[in-house]
C-alpha cells in the first residue's frame, strides 16, 4: 500500500513523542533496585493515577483502531459485553481484589498454591503468560497497520520500529515508568481522537445528526453482525447458544470482567501497587468511570467513518468495507487521519493512536515479568537469590516477551477473519482455560484441592482444544460422516455443539463443576481459614483505615 499525505511537520511530532517515551525508562531505571520497587512501585501510587494507568491498559489500540473498524465494517454487537464492566469491577472489588492487599501479593497467582497447590498456581500463570502475550501481539499488529499507511513499508519493519520503542522503556522502568507513561498518554489519547472526531463530523453533511440517521437507516447501529456469505448486516438473536445472540454476550462479557477483576495481573498489579485499599478501590472505579464512554465513543466513530465515506466515495475505503485485496477493517481509522487531516493533526491523532497500543503492550509486558518472576523463575528454579539478580531476570523476561510479541503480531497477516475484534473474541474465549472456574471454587467454596482442580480444568482444556480444532482446521461435516458413520444433522450438531464466542463462557462452568464433583464425592473437608471469601478476616491496613 503506498504511502499517504503524512508531512514533515507531523513526523517531527511522532519523533518527539517518540524520544519522549523512550526517555522515561531511563529516568525511572536507577529507582529499581529490588523487585518490590520494579513491579509494585513500592506500593506509593495514588487513585488518580493508577485509576488513569489502569483505563489507558483497558484501552488500547484494540480499541482505539480495532472498534472503529468493527463498527464501519458491521454494527454493534461486540460492543454489548463491555457494558458489562461495571457490575464486573462491583464483584471483582468486593470478593477477590482486598484478598491481595491483605496478603501483600505481588501476583494475581499467589493466592492459588494457598488454595490448591504449586500446580494449579503454575498452570494459571502458564495460561496468563500465553493469553498476554497473544494480547500484545494483537496490539503491536494493530500499531503495524497504522505505520504502514504512513510509511507504505512492508509489515514486518513497522512491527520491529514499534516493538523496539515499546521494549526500551518498559524493560528499563518498570511499574514506574508503565504507570506515568500511561497517565500522559491518557491525556493524548484524548486530546488526539477528539481532534479526529471533530474534524470528521464537520466533513459530513448534516453533522452528527446525518451520522445517527444513515447509520440507523442501514443497520449501522443495530446489535447485530455482518453475514459473510450475503454480505449483509443481520440482527442477532435474542438468546441463542449456537449463534451470536444478547444475552449471551452479556452474560459472557459479565464473565470476562468479573475474571478481569479477580485474576487478570495487570488489574492485580496496580491494584496492589497503590497507597492504600481506599484508593485502590477508587482507582478501580476511575478506571471503569472512564472506559464504558469511551468504548462507546470508538464505536460510533467507526460508524462516522461509515457515514464520511459513503458521503464522499473513496476506493481505498470501499476495499476496507468490502475487504478487497484483503484490505483490513482496522485500518479505515489510520487511514482517514493520514488521507483526511492536515499536516500536524495527522500527527497528533496517530501519535495519539501509538499512545493506546503502547500503554496496554507496556502494562501486559510488565505483568508477564510479574507473572514469571514469581510463580515460576523464584518458584520453582532459582530460590534466594539476590534482589539485582531478580530485577535482571525480570528485565530479561520483559525483552523476551517483547520478542514474543513482535513475532506474534507478523503470524496475524496470514489470519482472513470478519474482523480482528472478531477475531480476538474467538482467541480469548478459547485460552480462557476455566480460569475463573477456578478462582470461584477458591473463593467461594470450600472444596477442591489440587487434583479435583486439575481434573476439571482437564475436562475444559479437551473441550477448548475440540472447538478450536473445529474452528479453524476447517472440518466439514463430510469428515465427521465419513469417520463416525454419522448422518449430516448428527455432524452439523458435533461441529457445533456452542458457538465459538461461548467456550470460554462454557469451560468457566466445566472447570467449576467438574472439580466440585470431584472434591464433594473424594475429597475431604480441610481447614480453609484465611483463604475464602467467607473465612478471610480484615487486615491492619483495612483496619486502620476503617478507623480514620
Amino acid at each position: 500500500m503506498p504511502p499517504t499525505q503524512f508531512g514533515l511537520l507531523d513526523w517531527i511530532i511522532l519523533v518527539v513523542y517518540f524520544a519522549g517515551v523512550a526517555s522515561v525508562g531511563p529516568l525511572f531505571a536507577r529507582r529499581n533496585t529490588s523487585t518490590e520497587s520494579f513491579f509494585v512501585g513500592n506500593r506509593q501510587f495514588p487513585a488518580w493515577l493508577l485509576g488513569l494507568a489502569m483505563f489507558a491498559t483497558s484501552i488500547s489500540s484494540i480499541t482505539v483502531v480495532s472498534f472503529p473498524g468493527d463498527a464501519y465494517k458491521a454494527a454493534y454487537l461486540r460492543w454489548l459485553p463491555n457494558l458489562m464492566l461495571p457490575l464486573g469491577v462491583y464483584i471483582g472489588s468486593k470478593i477477590f481484589l482486598p484478598f491481595y492487599r491483605r496478603n501483600r501479593c505481588t501476583s494475581a497467582y499467589e493466592y492459588l498454591e494457598s488454595r490448591f497447590g504449586h500446580g494449579v498456581r503454575t498452570y494459571v500463570a502458564v495460561c496468563f503468560i500465553i493469553g498476554q502475550v497473544m494480547r500484545i501481539a494483537t496490539i503491536l499488529y494493530l500499531v503495524s497497520l497504522v505505520f504502514q499507511q504512513i510509511t507504505g513499508a512492508t509489515p514486518y519493519a513497522c512491527i520491529l520500529m514499534g516493538g523496539c520503542v515499546l521494549t526500551v522503556y518498559t524493560v528499563l522502568g518498570g511499574v514506574s515508568a508503565v504507570v506515568w507513561t500511561q497517565f500522559l498518554q491518557t491525556f493524548l489519547l484524548w486530546f488526539g481522537t477528539l481532534v479526529c472526531f471533530v474534524t470528521l463530523i464537520r466533513g459530513i453533511d448534516g453533522g452528527i445528526g446525518a451520522v445517527f440517521a444513515t447509520g440507523w437507516a442501514d443497520g449501522k447501529f443495530m446489535l447485530g453482525d455482518l453475514n459473510v456469505a450475503t454480505g449483509q448486516l443481520e440482527p442477532a438473536r435474542v438468546v441463542s447458544l449456537w449463534e451470536k445472540s444478547v444475552v449471551m454476550l452479556l452474560i459472557s462479557g459479565l464473565a470476562g470482567w468479573v475474571f478481569e477483576y479477580s485474576g487478570n495481573q495487570n488489574v492485580v498489579q496496580k491494584y496492589v501497587s497503590a497507597k492504600n485499599p481506599r484508593e485502590a478501590f477508587k482507582a478501580i472505579w476511575i478506571c471503569c468511570a472512564c472506559s464504558v464512554p469511551t468504548w462507546t465513543f470508538f464505536m460510533f466513530m467507526g460508524t462516522s467513518l461509515y457515514v464520511f465515506f459513503k458521503q464522499h466515495p473513496d476506493p481505498q475505503a470501499l476495499a476496507i468495507l468490502t475487504g478487497e485485496g484483503g484490505a483490513k477493517a482496522e485500518s479505515i481509522l489510520p487511514y482517514f487521519c493520514v488521507k483526511m487531516l492536515p499536516t500536524g493533526l495527522a500527527g497528533i491523532v496517530i501519535a495519539s493512536i501509538l499512545a493506546a497500543a503502547m500503554s496496554a503492550s507496556s502494562a501486559s509486558i510488565s505483568g508477564i515479568s510479574a507473572v514469571f518472576l514469581t510463580d515460576i523463575y523464584h518458584r520453582h528454579l532459582v530460590k534466594g537469590a539476590r534482589e539485582r539478580h531478580y530485577v535482571a531476570v525480570a528485565r530479561a523476561t520483559s525483552c523476551a516477551a517483547c520478542v514474543l510479541m513482535m513475532g506474534g503480531a507478523t503470524l496475524f497477516y496470514a489470519w482472513s477473519t470478519l474482523t480482528l475484534q472478531d477475531l480476538g473474541v474467538k482467541l480469548a474465549s478459547i485460552l480462557g482455560g476455566g480460569i475463573l472456574g477456578v478462582y470461584i471454587l477458591g473463593f467461594l467454596t470450600t472444596r477442591g484441592t489440587g487434583r479435583s482442580v486439575a481434573a476439571g480444568i482437564s475436562v475444559t482444556l479437551v473441550f477448548s482444544t475440540y472447538m478450536a480444532v473445529i474452528e479453524f482446521a476447517n472440518v466439514t461435516p463430510e469428515q465427521f460422516m465419513n469417520a463416525l458413520g454419522c448422518s449430516r444433522e448428527t455432524a452439523l450438531l458435533l461441529m457445533k455443539p456452542v458457538h465459538i464466542y461461548y467456550v470460554g463462557l462454557l469451560g468457566q462452568f466445566l472447570t467449576f463443576i467438574v472439580a466440585y464433583l470431584v472434591a464433594s464425592l473424594f475429597e475431604p473437608r480441610r481447614d480453609l481459614t484465611g483463604l475464602t471469601f467467607w473465612t478471610q478476616a480484615p487486615s491492619e491496613e483495612e483496619q486502620a483505615g476503617r478507623s480514620n
